[in-house]
């Protein structure tokens, strides 16, 4: 396959030339060839590493990670080890997201419960909304 220019690795990996220009300047994606008129020129191996990009953010993983493990590709070492551990500190941080958003869920649905049993004339003038208590202070 012949080199591209960007508007083509645009149109092949369906990611904006913005932000491949972007991935370009922050170090995610190497810095093509430029041809005699300054245009970039892109090797095949470009639409691999947009791909794989897009799969890392697929995810979970930030452009910072991604460029980490790019970063150990580009200088010979299998960064495999090193991703792992990045997909296993998001499983962790996204099983106590989804925690945090069952908690959530339940006080949700309590409130939404209390509301079947309260009218608009229990609003006392003190508080904003009668559905939502606010904290009592016991200090």
């Amino acid at each position: 396959m012949n080199r591209m220019r960007i508007g083509e690795v645009a149109k092949a990996t369906r990611v904006p030339v913005k932000t491949l220009r972007y991935y370009e300047e922050i170090g995610v994606l190497a810095p093509p060839a430029r041809t005699a008129e300054g245009y970039r020129n892109y090797s095949p191996e470009a639409l691999d590493q947009v791909g794989f990009v897009k799969a890392s953010q697929a995810v979970g993983l930030s452009l910072r990670e991604i460029r980490e493990v790019l970063a150990y590709r580009r200088a010979g070492v299998v960064p495999c080890q090193h991703v792992l551990l990045l997909l296993e500190q998001h499983a962790r941080e996204y099983r106590d997201r989804i925690a945090e958003l069952s908690d959530a869920l339940a006080t949700l649905e309590e409130l939404i419960m209390r509301a079947d049993r309260l009218r608009a004339d229990d609003c006392s003038p003190n508080s904003v909304c009668h559905l939502i208590p606010a904290p009592t202070s016991d200090s």
